[in-house]
């Protein structure tokens, strides 16, 4: 292994009792101290530019993601129509299912009735569901309110 006996940069004659993988051989210690930000510039430049090709690599090698489809039942009580269409639009699509489907059902109004089980508050619980029925959270425990006063009147 090469072994200089005098600094590169400044010329100091260079004295080492111990050597080790992080310190080089070529600069005396007041050198080497004043170059160790030189020293690393390379390196960390060197690294990002390896992580920066990596991910660039790896965003051109993803796939591209399927689009987003959004299926409904046939007898869904939502509008295909959403709150973003003009009012041309929903008359254009309106008069469309018309002529696609004459024989279609109107749509069955279904009541909305409040969950109204003991929360751990001890108040009725809030929750709107479809039908005389409690929310998924509170099955199988009774109503706090009759009926008539759980039911959501439009």
């Amino acid at each position: 292994m090469y072994r200089p006996n005098f600094c590169a940069n400044c010329g100091v004659k260079v004295l080492r009792l111990r050597w080790h993988l992080w310190t080089t051989r070529r600069f005396c210690d007041a050198c080497a101290r004043r170059l160790r930000k030189v020293r690393f510039q390379s390196l960390l430049f060197t690294g990002l530019a390896l992580i920066s090709a990596g991910y660039l690599a790896g965003r051109a090698r993803r796939p591209v993601a399927p689009p987003l489809t959004i299926e409904r039942r046939a007898d869904s009580p939502l509008s295909d129509v959403g709150p973003s269409h003009s009012l041309h639009a929903q008359d254009s699509r309106a008069e469309d299912s018309r002529e696609t489907q004459p024989s279609a059902s109107p749509a069955i109004a279904e009541d909305v009735y409040l969950c109204g089980a003991r929360t751990k508050k001890g108040t009725p619980c809030s929750r709107r569901v479809h039908g005389p029925v409690r929310c998924w959270q509170h099955k199988g425990m009774p109503a706090m309110l009759p009926q008539d006063k759980l039911l959501i009147k439009d």
